[in-house]
């Protein structure tokens, strides 16, 4: 009964997402050949609906060069959630509601990388009851590997529909002592996506985040474009050492090194050897992906993926260390 619920909420889930970001979402300046254009000294790409005025002189004369009529458009300090016309509910309740918090907070704190921060660890703490649920469940996956370690072994080699059933049955046995709800863990993840993509959103869309800057990075910039410009070179790559432009290189090493330990924290794989083995390789290959993907990331963006995933990290470790120190107590 309680699998059904948490199937209906992930549906819901899925279909309220899809509907609305159908509307609102991000769009981007193009020129002539269909081609985003990118502003050209950060190397982000400009969206055509941004919420507020850029006062970055070279950006504003890109956007009259395109066409794309700023002038309308409150100073960023003077937005609010009803500013601008209306563009779907997914702007309306998502996006321009986090952009507002990020610009206060960032006003509050003078750093808008700072506000980054501060917004990506309140949202985390808002779903913080799902996501506690979800590691642990995945601590209660690992309790359970010897007991599934033995149910495989029992039943390989008999591919009988009877035995697999019973297999099954034997399954939800040792997931019920162990108390583990496999449907939990994805109940966070479609929780957690649209507020993934509308805090990407709301960062795309806020030009006076991507012209601030934070411990010396410029929040606009992504690690490729300072290191290599518009094209990848071993000179640039060593030229990046004595210009100072190498500390960009620590931003995807972060990526990989906080989303590493997410991932290792928070795996409870059950099945045979070959099925974990097939695992290790996905995630393996993901990690490879993300850090590829962070070069061209903004600094802003970056900054909120290694927060979260810090987060994740230190909640695990704490659910763990609570789980040894109860164990050992018994």
């Amino acid at each position: 009964m309680k699998n059904k619920k948490i199937k209906k909420i992930i549906i819901l889930t899925v279909i309220c997402f899809i509907t609305l970001s159908l509307t609102g979402c991000t769009k981007y300046v193009k020129d002539e050949k269909g081609r985003a254009v990118k502003e050209p000294t950060t190397g982000q790409t400009l969206a055509s609906n941004i919420l507020c005025r850029p006062t970055n002189k070279n950006v504003i004369k890109t956007y009259k060069k395109y066409g794309i009529n700023i002038g309308k458009l409150p100073n960023c300090s003077k937005f609010t959630p009803a500013s601008g016309k209306y563009n779907g509910l997914w702007e309306a309740l998502f996006i321009k509601p986090l952009s507002f918090i990020i610009i206060k907070i960032g006003e509050v704190l003078n750093n808008y990388g700072f506000a980054i921060i501060v917004v990506t660890l309140l949202i985390r703490l808002v779903i913080f009851p799902i996501s506690q649920k979800s590691a642990m469940q995945s601590e209660n996956m690992k309790l359970a590997q010897k007991d599934l370690e033995k149910l495989e072994n029992k039943y390989r080699n008999r591919n009988s529909q009877d035995d697999q059933m019973k297999k099954a049955q034997e399954m939800m046995t040792i997931y019920k002592k162990y108390n583990i709800n496999p449907m939990s863990g994805c109940l966070f993840a479609f929780i957690q996506m649209p507020l993934f993509f509308a805090f990407l959103e709301s960062l795309n869309r806020l030009p006076i985040v991507f012209e601030g800057r934070f411990l010396g990075y410029n929040l606009g910039m992504s690690p490729f474009v300072k290191l290599f410009g518009t094209s990848f070179s071993f000179n640039k790559l060593f030229a990046s050492f004595s210009n100072g432009s190498f500390i960009y290189l620590f931003l995807p090493l972060l990526v990989g090194l906080a989303t590493y330990f997410s991932f290792k924290l928070n795996s409870g794989v059950s099945g045979s050897e070959e099925q974990k083995q097939q695992m290790k390789s996905m995630m393996n290959v993901m990690l490879v992906f993300i850090i590829f993907t962070s070069f061209t990331m903004p600094t802003s963006i970056i900054l909120y993926w290694v927060t979260g995933s810090l987060f994740t990290v230190i909640q695990a470790f704490l659910i763990r260390r609570k789980k040894d120190d109860s164990r050992s107590s018994k």
